[in-house]
C-alpha cells in the first residue's frame, strides 16, 4: 500500500523512535524540536571515535581514516587551549580552501567550546580584516593563500594570532604563524568542556549584497536539529519510496559515499554534506576545485553515491565531453539547493544518470540549510516546486502585514523552528528585521498549495516591476533554459524611464550553437505574456560570473551592462 506523505511523517516521528518530537521553548517562543536530538556538535562527533579506520575523507591521493580524523581534532583541540588559550565562548576563524584540516579545524573548535567563525574563502584582505574584527576572532586557522592575504594582520599593536596549513616547506613563516604541524600532536589529550545546547556553536557570513556581511549565529541546538532533519526526511522517503530512496541499498551494496563539490564555509557544505558525513559515517570525497571532469572521474573511481550542488555544477556533469565515458552508476541521488533548478534539468536528470534521482533542497544560512525537500517522482511530477518539510520546520507564507495569505497566492515565505540562527554577531537591528514573532522573513517570495509544497518565485529584490506587473525571473529563465541552444542564463532588471524596469537577460550559448536575439524572444513569447519577454538580451562568449556558492552574480551584471548603456 502506498503510504502518503503525512503517514510517513507521523510514523516516523511517532513516540518512542529516533525523532520523536517534542515541543519546546527557544527565545521564548514555542517550536517543535527532535526530542533525541544530541545535546551538542561535539556529541555528534563522538561517533565518529568508533569507526576506527574506515575511510573517511579522500582528497586526491590522501585517505584519512575516522581515527586520523579524530586523533587530529584532538591534537588541535587541545593546541587551542593550551597555546592560545581558547575558552569556552571564545571565537575562532577557519580561512581556507576545501582541505581536510578545515573539517578538523570545524570539529576541534567546537569540541573544546569554541565558536567557529567560516569565513568566506574568496574574501579580500579588506574583507578578512572586517570579519576577524566584526567576529572578534582571536585565533585563525588559515592556509597559504589566505595568510598572504591577512599579511597586514598580522603586524601592528594587536596582530592576530594564526595556525598555518600546508604552508610551503622550507619557506620562512610570517611573523605570528605557527606551522599546523609544529603545535598540532595527533592524539593529544582533548581539553574536557561542558557545551550545552544553547551555547554558541558557528558564526557564517552572510553573502552582503548590500552593506556589509551578517554573522549568523547558530547554538549547538540549532545545529544538531537541523542535521536530525535531514536523517528524518530521508527516514521518511524511505517508508513511501522504498528502494527507489536509494536503488543501491539492497542491489550492488555500494557503500555512501558523498562527493564534496561546495565549500565547507557554505552551509550546504557545512551541514548537510560534512556534517551527515561525520553523523551517519560516511566517506567523503573532496575536490580541490570544481571541475565537471575531475568530478566524473571521482564519482566513477570512488563509487560516489550522492552528489549536492547548486544546479549548475549538474549541468556541467551532463554537458560534459566525458559524461557517456564515465561509469556514474553508482549515484542514486543527483541534488541541488542555492538556486532554482529549471524543470529541464530535472528531467535531464532523471533520463541522464542510471539510477541517480534528481532532488533540490531549499535553506538558508538562518536555517543552518535545512528546508523544504524535494525528490523522486515527486520532484517529477512537480518540477518547479522546492517541496516539503518535516514537522520541526514550520513554514507560511504571508502578505506585507506579515499575515497569511490564501494557498496559492504569492506573498513572503517565513519559517520557524529550532534549527533557526538566534540572530546575527553583534546586530540586534538587523536580527530585528529578520525575525518577527519567532518567524524568519526569507527575503524569497513564494506560494504553498494544497499539499504543503512550497514554490519560489524568485528572491523578492530581484523581482522586476515592469510598468505596475511583476515579472518573477526564475520563470523566465526556466522558459529560457528550454531552448536547446542555450547553456547559462541570468534574468534581471535595469532602470528604465518610462516602465521604471524592463527586463534583461544575460545568455551563454552551447558550443556550437547559435542564437539571435529575436529567436530567442519569440521563443519566450510563445510560453510567456509578452510583458515577460526580455528586452535587453546580451550574448557571452564567456561564462558569467559566479560566486563562491556558484549562483550567478545578476548584481554584477545589472551593473555592468548598467554601466555600459
Amino acid at each position: 500500500m502506498t503510504m502518503t506523505f503525512d503517514e510517513a511523517v507521523q510514523q516516523v516521528t511517532a513516540p518512542g523512535g529516533p525523532f520523536e518530537i517534542t515541543e519546546i521553548e527557544v527565545d521564548g517562543h514555542r517550536v517543535n524540536a527532535f526530542l533525541h536530538a544530541p545535546p551538542s556538535v561535539p556529541a555528534v562527533l563522538a561517533g565518529a571515535r568508533a569507526r576506527g579506520d574506515r575511510p573517511f575523507l579522500v582528497y586526491e591521493d590522501e585517505t584519512w581514516t575516522f581515527a586520523d580524523v579524530m586523533a587530529h581534532v584532538d591534537g588541535l583541540g587541545a593546541a587551542l587551549v593550551e597555546r592560545h588559550g581558547i575558552a569556552r565562548g571564545d571565537r575562532v576563524g577557519i580561512a581556507m580552501r576545501n582541505y581536510p584540516e578545515w573539517i578538523v579545524a570545524y570539529a576541534a573548535v567546537l569540541s573544546v567550546g569554541g565558536v567557529a567563525v567560516l569565513f568566506n574563502a574568496w574574501w579580500t584582505t579588506d574583507e578578512l580584516e572586517y570579519g576577524i574584527g566584526h567576529s572578534g576572532a582571536r585565533v585563525v586557522i588559515a592556509d597559504a593563500e589566505r595568510i598572504e592575504r591577512m599579511r597586514p594582520l598580522l603586524e601592528g599593536e594587536d596582530p592576530i594570532r594564526v595556525v598555518g596549513v600546508r604552508l610551503p616547506e622550507g619557506g620562512a613563516t610570517p611573523p605570528g604563524v605557527d606551522r599546523y604541524e609544529d603545535v598540532v600532536v595527533p592524539g593529544a589529550p582533548l581539553p574536557e568542556v561542558e557545551i550545552g545546547p544553547d551555547d554558541d556553536a558557528t558564526i557564517l557570513y552572510t553573502s552582503g549584497t548590500t552593506g556589509r556581511p551578517k554573522g549568523a549565529v547558530s547554538t549547538h541546538r540549532a545545529v544538531t536539529n537541523a542535521l536530525m532533519g535531514y536523517a528524518c526526511r530521508a527516514g521518511v522517503d524511505r517508508l513511501r519510496m522504498g528502494k527507489q530512496a536509494n536503488p543501491l541499498e539492497s542491489t550492488s551494496g555500494t557503500p555512501p559515499a558523498f562527493i564534496l563539490v561546495v565549500p565547507l564555509f557554505h552551509v550546504t557544505g557545512c551541514i548537510p554534506v560534512m556534517l551527515s558525513c561525520f553523523a551517519s559515517g560516511t566517506k567523503l570525497v573532496m575536490m580541490y576545485k570544481w571541475n565537471p571532469e575531475r568530478a566524473l572521474e571521482l564519482i566513477e573511481r570512488e563509487r560516489v553515491t550522492t552528489f549536492v550542488g547548486v544546479p549548475t555544477m549538474s549541468w556541467d556533469l551532463l554537458e560534459s565531453p566525458d559524461f557517456a565515458a564515465r561509469d556514474t552508476s553508482s549515484l542514486t541521488n543527483v541534488s541541488g539547493g542555492g538556486a532554482p533548478a529549471p524543470p529541464e534539468l530535472v528531467k535531464r536528470v532523471a533520463a541522464g544518470f542510471e539510477r541517480g534521482r534528481p532532488g533540490i533542497g531549499y535553506g538558508m544560512t538562518e536555517t543552518n540549510a535545512y528546508g523544504p525537500q524535494n525528490g523522486g517522482d515527486d520532484y517529477l511530477t512537480r518540477p518547479t516546486s522546492a517541496g516539503r518539510t518535516v514537522p520541526i520546520m514550520q513554514m507560511r507564507v504571508v502578505d506585507e502585514a506579515g499575515e497569511p495569505v490564501p494557498v496559492g497566492a504569492v506573498g513572503e515565505i517565513e519559517f520557524r523552528g529550532p534549527n533557526m540562527i538566534r540572530g546575527y554577531w553583534n546586530d540586534p537591528a538587523a536580527t530585528e528585521e529578520a525575525f518577527h514573532d519567532g518567524w524568519l522573513r526569507s527575503g524569497d517570495l513564494g506560494r504553498l498549495d494544497e499539499e504543503g509544497f512550497v514554490y519560489v518565485e524568485d528572491r523578492a529584490k530581484d523581482m522586476v516591476l515592469r510598468g505596475g506587473e511583476n515579472i518573477y525571473c526564475a520563470e523566465v529563465e526556466a522558459v529560457i533554459y528550454e531552448h536547446p541552444a542555450v547553456y547559462e542564463a541570468a534574468v534581471f532588471g535595469l532602470p528604465h524611464d518610462r516602465l521604471g524596469e524592463e527586463l534583461a537577460a544575460a545568455i551563454v550559448l552551447r558550443a556550437g550553437a547559435t542564437l539571435t536575439v529575436e529567436e530567442l524572444q519569440a521563443h519566450v513569447g510563445s510560453k510567456l505574456a509578452g510583458f515577460k519577454v526580455p528586452t535587453v538580451i546580451t550574448f557571452s562568449e564567456q561564462a558569467l560570473p559566479r560566486g563562491a556558492t556558484g549562483k550567478i552574480l545578476k548584481r554584477e551584471l545589472r551593473d555592468e551592462l548598467a554601466a555600459g548603456a
